[in-house]
């Protein structure tokens, strides 16, 4: 058979204060998602995270000793979303080569109780915090606030386009349930909603959440007996830019496209043998609604300029013609920077989806920003 399959994933409940610390969070989703997968904690064999986060936050070597866990392969790639959207290619390629044989992948973060949040992230940036800070370019919201102003002058967004994107995630997270997010959501309230960094409101921004989720990879073989319906991956991508993250948001020669997105579906998509076309819904990094446009464009799904009519046309709601983040998203659901996205795809395909399920899905891609570089995993029934 060839490749590898998730056979096991879990999260702990979103939130925006956990009333654990980030290390006891993760252990507790590394071990549900062992449990998940029907094997012992000590049968783990290999780990694979993102590169800058979990390394310096909860090392590998805490986690193996917490699981008793003894490791014959260890790596890391990129950071956040791109690291764990990716993070099965180093897994398949520890299981092809026989050096592991269930990888754990786990991710989680406790910016909703740490001081600075995510908001303090880029000050790892010298360049950021002498020229861009103290020029009001003090948060997340402030640089995405630029690529959706530059979008609207150049690509004729609107604000209903914001909107309906928001408002749909927002349906999408009600009727799954379980998110950090209980409130319903209209196209009134997205408007009466307060202003962040013109023209992005509350609702456009992601939440800040304390939490953590993990997957159990193995290879197909092996996953025929594991108790859940495995799901196999397909294929993954990874691309980046030739920029630094001293340049990420302001200064590329193009606010309006993100290279390693298409360049990361078109490896993902070749080496799957499909087209995107026979995606039938998407998890994509939605850290905000401008961004989330942007990559369902980048990845193939429409035209430039072409995404924010998709969402005001409903297509991107449960039975659209692209179901996009069926629990929420980052928006909506809870913010660990994508590793949700992962376990929600799996849950689709697992046909766990529950009130926001999609009829008959056979296969989800997930997009996973960190510019500048970017992952895209493709995963199967």
């Amino acid at each position: 058979m060839g490749g590898i399959a998730i056979t096991g994933i879990a999260e702990t409940t979103p939130t925006r204060r956990a009333d654990k610390g980030l290390h006891e969070l993760v252990v507790e989703a590394a071990l549900a998602a062992c449990a998940d997968a029907g094997i012992g904690p000590e049968e783990i064999d290999g780990i694979v995270t993102d590169g800058v986060v979990m390394p310096t936050t909860v090392p590998h070597d805490f986690v193996a000793a917490q699981l008793g866990a003894s490791r014959g392969f260890d790596a890391a790639l990129s950071y956040g979303g791109a690291g764990t959207t990716a993070a099965p290619m180093l897994a398949e390629m520890a299981i092809a080569s026989g050096r592991a044989t269930n990888v754990l992948c786990y991710f989680g973060v406790d910016w909703g109780t740490r001081t600075g949040g995510p908001y303090a992230f880029h000050d790892l940036y010298p360049a950021k915090l002498a020229y861009e800070k103290p020029y009001g370019f003090n948060a997340q919201p402030t640089y995405f606030a630029l690529w959706a102003r530059r979008y609207m002058h150049e690509l004729g967004l609107r604000e209903e386009h914001l909107a309906a994107l928001c408002v749909a995630q927002r349906e999408n997270a009600l009727a799954h349930g379980g998110g950090q997010t209980s409130a319903p959501l209209t196209r009134d309230d997205y408007f009466a909603s307060r202003m962040i960094a013109e023209p992005l409101r509350v609702p456009d921004c992601c939440l800040i959440s304390d939490g953590a989720g993990a997957f159990v990879m193995t290879s197909r073989e092996r996953a025929l007996d594991a108790p859940r319906p495995p799901v196999h991956v397909l294929a993954t991508g990874y691309a980046a830019e030739p920029t630094s993250g001293e340049d990420v948001f302001t200064q590329g020669p193009d606010l309006l496209t993100l290279p390693a997105v298409r360049a990361a579906a078109d490896q993902a998509l070749g080496r799957a043998g499909i087209g995107i076309g026979d995606v039938d819904f998407a998890e994509v990094y939605d850290c905000f609604s401008i961004s989330c446009l942007m990559q369902i464009e980048d990845l193939g799904f429409c035209a430039k300029g072409e995404a924010g009519p998709l969402a005001l046309a409903g297509e991107t709601r449960i039975g659209g013609r692209l179901p996009v983040n069926t629990h929420g998203g980052l928006m909506s659901y809870s913010y660990l920077l994508g590793v949700e996205h992962v376990i929600e795809a799996v849950r689709q395909l697992r046909g766990d989806g529950g009130g926001a399920q999609v009829a008959g899905a056979e296969i989800g891609l997930v997009g996973g920003l960190s510019p500048p570089d970017y992952g895209v995993l493709v995963l199967g029934r």
